[in-house]
Order: structure tokens, then C-alpha cells, then sequence
């Protein structure tokens, strides 16, 4: 079994700790602050180096071909960098993977100098609910259509101060967060090709964008729509319509099947996702056995086309 270098010691590294342990793999953590280390090390029990990765590299500390990368958003392309410039050559990569198509790029040409194979870690697509979703879809002989919420919370602002979360992940929290749910409806339903949309500030995000609304259709002719109101308490949601009826995933862990003015739960088997952080076991599991359905970086880098054009597109102010 491979070694595989964890860095970041926060709340994503020790999901993914636990995870990487129950899969039997010896876990080499790197944080960036003694504290945090030391945190870490107390609730798994796994010893944590300090100093971040520049100070694990300069030390002469080995360098394995796996590596998960599960620090603040801001960070996350430039400490990719140092990993795949250390030596690794398989990297999962915490989504967004960075909050501008820029630093995306950057890393590409830095990952095939390298010959290294980055993957960005949306690990909603390894919910149970989702691959039960996807299975549905598939019978049902797909998708005819599909909607998708990503709403916030009113009081995630002062949340993400309390948690430490940087400046600059807060100021590109669309990228950050909002993505998680649109990647999950994308990978669903298929990729856009074209989209409108409308984004508005409201109060409690202004100058930034916080309502969003649009539509568009995919590569394989299936039209959506999409909203979001972060100014207001809302779901995550992906509603998408099939033969005979929806399929409902609110919130994105459960399924439902509305036909005949009736809504039916569906069961299936969550039994991984409730010992794990949800979706996080199969995600890790796919990455290292080299066979996930997770977005490469050059897929993620043509994708934040996409998203830009949602945080953006005709941005008014509320009146």
C-alpha cells in the first residue's frame, strides 16, 4: 500500500485522515502552524509536521507519489505547486483548486512539465445519493431537463471569520462553495453549451454578487435553469426531470421521486457515507486505485469559463 501525503490539517485533512486510514494507507500529514499540527496529531493520532511544505521539503523529508491537498481555498494552487514540484505525481486536489483561472492555468503547465495528474476532489459525486441518482437517470433513459439551487445560509460571512476561512476564499465564495452543487448537477446531467444568466448584490454581501438566476442548455441538447438568493435562508438542490416524473436530491444526501403529485422517498445504501464524511470514502478510494470520475485539471480550467459567466453576467445592484 502507498504512502500518501496529506497536507492540510484542518477540517477537510482530518475527513480526510479518518478516510485514509480506514483504507489502510500510512497518512503523512503537513500543516502549516505548530498548533494546528498539534491539533491534529490529538484528535487522530497521527503525527502532524509543521511549517507547511516548504519546511517539510527543506528538511529532507520524503516525498510519495500521492498526495491530497485540503487546505484554504487561497492556498490551494500554490501549495499544489510545491507537491507536484517535490516529486508527486498524483494529486487530488480540493475543489475549487483555486479561485481564478489563472492560478489554474499556472498549475497545468507546471503539472505537465512535471508529468503529474491532477484531479479536483468534488466529492459530492461520490455521494450514495448521487450514484443512486445517476442509476435512476440511466433507467429512466435520461435526463430531459434539470434546475439547481446553491443558496447560503444568511450568517455565512461571520461563519466563515469564526473558522479562519481567508479573505480571499470569502470574496470568491461562488467559486469556492456554490460550485460544489453546480459541479454535481453538470456531472448529473451533462456539460453546458451555452448559458444566460443575472447575478445581483444585495445587503449582506454588497459590492459582491448574491443573487443569481439564469438558464441555458447542454452538450447533449437538455435545457436548465438555475437560482440561488444568498440574502435569504435557501436549500442546495439538483431537481431533474426523467420519464414519468422528478427525481429531487434537497438536500443533495437524499433522493426523492415526485410522479403523480406525489413525492416518494428512495432508499439505498448510505452506510459509508454515514461512517464518513459523505461521499469522501469512495472519492479517496476511486483516486487511489486510479479509476475516479472526478473532473482533471484541464477540465476544471475550461469549467470556470462557465462559472465566471454565472458571477457575473449582467451583474445589477438590488433596489
Amino acid at each position: 500500500m502507498s504512502d500518501v501525503l496529506l497536507i492540510g490539517t484542518g477540517r477537510m485533512g482530518r475527513s480526510y485522515a479518518a478516510v485514509l486510514e480506514a483504507l489502510d494507507r500510512t497518512v503523512i500529514a503537513v500543516g502549516r502552524s505548530k498548533e494546528g499540527a498539534e491539533s491534529f496529531a490529538a484528535e487522530t493520532g497521527i503525527k502532524a509536521h509543521a511549517g507547511g511544505m516548504s519546511a517539510y521539503i527543506a528538511t529532507g523529508n520524503r516525498v510519495p507519489e500521492y498526495a491530497i491537498v485540503a487546505v484554504d481555498p487561497s492556498q490551494l494552487s500554490g501549495v499544489t505547486k510545491e507537491v507536484i514540484q517535490a516529486g508527486c505525481r498524483f494529486v487530488l486536489l480540493e475543489k475549487p483548486g483555486g479561485l481564478y483561472k489563472e492560478e489554474l492555468v499556472d498549475l497545468q503547465q507546471a503539472a505537465e512539465a512535471k508529468g503529474a495528474k491532477i484531479e479536483i476532489a468534488y466529492n459530492r459525486r461520490y455521494l450514495a445519493s448521487v450514484l443512486k441518482a445517476l442509476d435512476m437517470i440511466k433507467e429512466k433513459g435520461g435526463a430531459n431537463s434539470f434546475t439547481f439551487e446553491f443558496n447560503e445560509r444568511t450568517n455565512v460571512r461571520s461563519v466563515l471569520a469564526q473558522l479562519g476561512v481567508e479573505k480571499k476564499a470569502e470574496e470568491r465564495w461562488f467559486i469556492a462553495n456554490s460550485t460544489h452543487v453546480i459541479d454535481t448537477a453538470f456531472y448529473l446531467c451533462g456539460e453546458p453549451k451555452e448559458l444566460e444568466g443575472f447575478s445581483a448584490a444585495g445587503p449582506l454581501w454588497a459590492p459582491l454578487p448574491s443573487v443569481f438566476s439564469g438558464a441555458g442548455i447542454t452538450e447533449g441538447g437538455i435545457p436548465f435553469s438555475y437560482h440561488a438568493n444568498w440574502e435569504v435562508q435557501g436549500p442546495w438542490d439538483v431537481v431533474i426531470g426523467v420519464e414519468g416524473g422528478n427525481i429531487i436530491l434537497r438536500p443533495l444526501e437524499t433522493v426523492a421521486f415526485e410522479h403523480d403529485g406525489k413525492v416518494e422517498s428512495v432508499e439505498f445504501d448510505n452506510e459509508i457515507d454515514q461512517k464518513n464524511k459523505p461521499g469522501l470514502y469512495r472519492q479517496v478510494e476511486a483516486f487511489l486505485a486510479g479509476n475516479s470520475d472526478l473532473p482533471l485539471l484541464e477540465h476544471q480550467i475550461k469549467r470556470f469559463d462557465w462559472y465566471e459567466k454565472m458571477l457575473n453576467s449582467r451583474l445589477l445592484p438590488l433596489t
